[in-house]
């Protein structure tokens, strides 16, 4: 891991940092390029806008680790309303949910009551997405999906392929016809339990992804999503979809807003599922950190905004 991502990872967990950024023009005019605003409506613009280029949207409102029980409430409400506010419009939006954000911390079982009225109030055609957070909550996580599973089909996991254990989750997964979305993985984990370097990340991702084409055509996984931003990976997987029989439609790639954008509007404009998470809301600093640490380069962006403010 590169010293830079290892800084700006811990940076993401300072409570310090947290507290006082929102506080800097300069940060959040560079927040700004990678949600569309803090509030619901913004994402619903967001959304309007990307529909007419042929690109879906998934939703997902910033904030984690709570621990209030009428906060956590307050969150699985906030979520029914942005399923009625997106029935409404007709928008192809799904949502995306941190299960710490809907009181795990508390109790899984009122974390899973709150998930469970998520999912009732979705669409039967449209996928619940489970974040996936830091390596302490992956078993937890785990277990509350395979709960979900066996009560509803349209609900999907996200997965990190720098963790050594993914390849084994995905095969305890299969039986049970999943829905994944593939990612590299973006918290600071230790060497024991994930691939230190990028290079190692990047070959278990394509591996994990082939795995998942196939588990796809063979009908065990009722969806697969690829969310990276890495273009020669969603190339390679692309040719990969290709030679597994897959017709264009079938493979879906799933980007955050702001980020890659005409890589976003090709693979719309070719056919392909193109998909963009939009993340609003005021708890937005830990995400934006983590996302500069998935591509350092993007601090030069901050600086110009520095030298422009």
């Amino acid at each position: 891991m590169s010293l830079m991502r290892s800084v700006l990872l811990a940076a993401s967990q300072n409570r310090w940092l947290r507290d006082h950024a929102s506080h800097y023009q300069f940060v959040r005019r560079s927040v700004a390029r990678f949600m569309p605003g803090e509030t619901l409506e913004d994402a619903l613009v967001a959304a309007q806008t990307l529909r007419g280029k042929k690109i879906g949207t998934v939703f997902t409102r910033l904030g984690e680790n709570i621990s209030d029980r009428a906060e956590a409430q307050e969150v699985a409400d906030h979520y029914l309303e942005v399923l009625d506010r997106v029935r409404q419009k007709g928008l192809p939006t799904e949502v995306s949910v941190k299960l710490t954000q809907l009181g795990l911390d508390l109790s899984p079982d009122l974390c899973f009551e709150h998930l469970k009225t998520i999912i009732k109030g979705a669409p039967k055609q449209s996928i619940v997405w489970i974040d996936m957070e830091a390596s302490n909550y992956v078993d937890v996580t785990l277990d509350l999906y395979r709960r979900a599973l066996d009560e509803f089909p349209n609900v999907g996991i996200c997965l990190q392929a720098y963790l050594y254990r993914t390849k084994d989750d995905i095969a305890t997964l299969l039986p049970r016809r999943p829905s994944i979305r593939l990612v590299k993985g973006a918290y600071l984990e230790p060497p024991e339990i994930a691939y230190p370097r990028r290079t190692d990340v990047d070959a278990n991702y394509f591996a994990l992804g082939k795995e998942l084409l196939k588990a796809k055509k063979e009908n065990s996984c009722v969806r697969v999503a690829f969310a990276t931003h890495d273009v020669a990976m969603i190339r390679r997987l692309s040719q990969q979809a290709l030679q597994t029989g897959f017709s264009k439609a079938d493979f879906e790639v799933q980007m955050l807003y702001g980020i890659q954008r005409r890589e976003q509007e090709r693979l719309a404009a070719e056919g392909c599922t193109s998909i963009v998470l939009v993340a609003y809301g005021t708890f937005w600093y830990p995400w934006f950190v983590r996302r500069l640490a998935e591509r350092p380069a993007n601090l030069w962006f901050i600086a110009r905004n520095v030298f422009a403010g």
